[in-house]
């Protein structure tokens, strides 16, 4: 058999698995069957189209084959010159504006109703069904380009709006793949919501795919779906058309819009019936390998490639360019990816068509997502290791039945820092991480504060994180409602999650990968890293879970004495921040190896050394965190520089001639509200762990009252060398007002009370006299009586002193 027959063998075949009957041109009856494909069918001038296509018995489209291994570009421009001939007899759809060219191998399609149409590469051969569909008096490119109406801004934030047009500017110029970046936290999902409703309802689109790398993240995405509000009708997404998330391998043929797991897609296209929902709880993506081979993916008639118009990839960083890519290249689809962190291959699967970067840096500005501080724990053995000595008991763990069994050593046994929480447990290593983490969180991390905030602990795997969990709890002396493990292994994870989100308890969970992508729970302030990891994009990624901002009221409803969302903590327990990182690798799962034996054994049992006892090296917060200290205090002057002639307090503490009026509460209050308003990295709390970042040496105390503001513009204006508490500079101004005064015990402590009041509300009226402490000891009248006529007198001579 020549190459020419054996390429039109695979072609009969591929045409009749979409549901096409083959025809002689002799014998074709073009009525016989919904869709015909007549061979070697006769045109003018003695020319003949290797296939002609008819649906309904009326012609839609020419296929040309070539042998394997030719190129299909020439193959098209003889299709086009085909469709120039057709006989003027032959009764068409549309002008016959379909053309295909394949080799058996490899397909080319073009509709020429498309604008600027070009060829495209397919998997196969559409159905007669979904060309007949297709076949509508205008194409979907002709729809996208010219239905589409002028996008209003509503309710979407500036980095929404801006990535939803520019993506509609690309969909209008036919680009069959997009990419979307956008900070964690800055509304990915909601650009990709939004666009999926106009594209259903002004473009006609059939069904969108939306496709995810594990089950909580299908959830996330169902509830965007069903909260979204669409602007201009006002009803639910989910009130207008079918979200389907599926929980089985068959699609609802009423569903607009699918939502599923990227494994169990694959099992479909297999053809199997079912899969286990378990399967889908771990991400198929995070666990890919950098070598891992591609998916065999076979043409499944139930699932033609036009079963989708649109394909949106959730956190696809890392997900369509290597073992899934086959999965996705099967439909005829626009892809769509949405990610925080492209990788140079993810460029690369989408053309270089990033038509939208919102980085992180820009997200913060915007107020979009806060910044974060890096504190650095070193101890002995995380660094070094240990030596268990010749002649101590040890235990050996069982990797696989957690089985403990005792031994003596016959020699010592040296372990390094790599191979800790792997080949060998040290307890107290881990103990003196998360004691370390305890001792520092009320006074260095989150001064102030007394409620451990929302914490995420990062995992090497689960033994790991049953370790971690059991030593929290013993080192908190806390129950085990206050750290809980989420990782694949736990019970019911996803509502271990929305507790963590939602409830007071737990403070603390520990996560292997589970929650390390795309899962929201913005009340996170803290994230403790125990183990390394060697991917650029998977580490920003895992950062990003910390980014998100929140509602002070909201996250005060999970954490009572937080105030604000101003930024967060990376505790790097490991070097984490450190490390030099790649933009691919191996990830957790089967371990990739070049070696031809496969990779080398590792031993059964893992070492729990008891014996060896760590210190701490070294604490403190890392060079990342001068940067990120010395945004903060750039943008909060340059804030006192632009306002400065609108906000009375701000024209009164920096001594602007013609300011008018004493500083007040209610003036304090003006330029608070107008800082938050500027940028939540502008609160007091967040400004006071700034200077402390910068210039330790010159900050004392911790800001808890609104009054400490005075303090900040005065230390950043540089009137004043030492930044500490209003209520400090306060009680130095009354010792030395009250110097060298004759008062009696009783006058000096209802002084005392006074400059206390001052210290919170920056003036003293005889009113006041009636709160608390004063009215339970007599009041204005015992004042009068302990003062006599010098008391108002002496109240405005007293409040200038202290405040000045």
């Amino acid at each position: 058999m020549t190459p020419e027959a054996e390429a039109r063998q695979t072609i009969d075949s591929m045409l009749e698995a979409s549901g096409w009957q083959i025809q002689n041109y002799a014998e074709r009856e073009t009525d016989a069957s919904f869709g015909v494909a007549v061979r070697e069918y006769l045109l003018q001038d003695e020319q003949q189209a290797d296939y002609l296509l008819f649906i309904n018995a009326v012609a839609v489209g020419i296929l040309e084959a070539k042998k394997e291994g030719m190129t299909l570009g020439g193959a098209m421009q003889q299709a086009e010159r085909y469709h120039a001939s057709l006989p003027d007899t032959l009764t068409t759809l549309l002008g016959c504006p379909l053309l295909y060219a394949s080799s058996g191998i490899e397909t080319y399609f073009q509709d020429k109703r498309d604008p600027n149409s070009r060829s495209r590469t397919v998997c196969t051969f559409h159905t007669p069904e979904a060309l007949r569909d297709a076949l509508a008096p205008r194409s979907l490119r002709q729809r996208l380009k010219d239905d589409l109406p002028d996008l209003k801004q509503g309710n979407l934030w500036d980095c929404q709006f801006e990535a939803l047009g520019v993506l509609e500017e690309s969909l209008t110029e036919s680009h069959q793949r997009a990419l979307i970046q956008m900070a964690t936290g800055s509304g990915k999902t909601y650009v990709a919501v939004s666009s999926v409703y106009r594209l259903i309802k002004f473009a006609n689109v059939k069904r969108v795919l939306f496709l995810v790398d594990r089950n909580n993240l299908g959830r996330q995405a169902l509830r965007e779906f069903q909260n979204y509000t669409t602007p201009d009708d006002g009803r639910k997404f989910t009130e207008l058309y079918n979200v389907q998330h599926l929980s089985s391998n068959i699609i609802d043929d009423t569903s607009s819009v699918c939502i599923t797991t990227i494994q169990r897609l694959y099992s479909m296209l297999k053809g199997a019936t079912e899969f286990e929902s378990d399967e889908e709880e771990s991400s198929a993506f995070e666990q890919e390998t950098e070598n891992a081979q591609p998916q065999e993916v076979r043409y499944n008639s139930d699932i033609p490639i036009d079963t989708f118009d649109f394909i949106i990839v959730d956190e696809c960083h890392r997900s369509i360019y290597g073992k899934w890519r086959h999965v996705l290249e099967y439909f005829d689809a626009f892809i769509i990816g949405l990610t925080a962190t492209p990788y140079p291959q993810t460029l690369n699967f989408f053309n270089q068509n990033l038509v939208y970067e919102y980085r992180h840096e820009q997200a913060i500005e915007d107020n979009v997502n806060v910044g974060y501080y890096v504190y650095r724990i070193k101890t002995d053995i995380t660094e070094s290791g240990s030596t268990v000595a010749e002649g101590s008991y040890v235990v050996r763990r069982d990797r696989e039945t957690r089985r403990l069994t005792w031994e003596q050593l016959d020699e010592d046994e040296t372990y390094t820092g790599n191979q800790l929480d792997r080949e060998v447990v040290a307890e107290d290593q881990i103990r003196t991480v998360i004691q370390t983490f305890k001792d520092v969180l009320f006074t260095e991390l989150f001064p102030g504060r007394h409620i451990v905030p929302k914490t995420l602990v990062f995992a090497k795997h689960d033994f790991h994180a049953e370790d971690i969990v059991r030593i929290v709890r013993e080192v908190f002396a806390k129950g085990d409602d206050f750290c809980q493990k989420i990782t694949y292994q736990s019970d019911r994870p996803e509502d271990l999650i929305r507790r963590f989100r939602t409830q007071y308890n737990p403070r603390i969970a520990v996560s292997v990968d589970m929650i390390s992508t795309g899962t929201d729970i913005k009340p996170l302030e803290c994230l403790l890293f125990m183990r390394s990891v060697r991917s650029s994009g998977y580490f920003e990624q895992m950062k990003g879970r910390g980014v998100r901002t929140i509602k002070p009221e909201d996250l005060r409803s999970v954490t009572g004495d937080a105030t604000a969302k101003t930024h967060f903590i990376i505790v790097d327990a490991v070097g984490v921040c450190e490390s030099v990182k790649t933009d691919s690798q191996s990830r957790p799962g089967k371990p990739s190896t070049t070696e031809p034996n496969g990779p080398p054994d590792r031993d059964p049992n893992q070492l729990i050394d008891g014996v060896s006892q760590d210190q701490v090296i070294e604490t403190g917060f890392e060079s990342q965190s001068y940067e990120q200290a010395a945004t903060v205090i750039h943008d909060f002057k340059r804030f006192i520089n632009e306002h400065i002639d609108e906000l009375p307090a701000l024209q009164i503490l920096c001594e602007r001639p013609g300011a008018q009026g004493t500083l007040t509460e209610d003036k304090l209050r003006e330029l608070e509200e107008a800082l938050h308003q500027h940028s939540v990295s502008l609160s007091r709390e967040s400004l006071w762990m700034a200077y402390q970042r910068r210039s330790p040496e010159n900050v004392h105390g911790t800001a808890i009252r609104r009054t400490d503001l005075i303090s900040l513009v005065r230390f950043a204006m540089e009137y004043h060398r030492i930044l500490e508490p209003f209520g400090a500079t306060v009680k130095r101004n009354f010792d030395e007002w009250l110097e060298g005064k004759d008062f009696t015990e009783e006058q000096v402590n209802w002084l005392d009370w006074i400059q206390e009041y001052i210290a919170t509300s920056l003036e003293f009226r005889i009113s006041d006299f009636e709160y608390t402490p004063f009215a339970q000891r007599g009041g204005v009248a015992r004042a009068d009586q302990l003062f006599g006529d010098e008391l108002e007198d002496m109240l405005t001579d007293l409040t200038e002193k202290l405040v000045s």
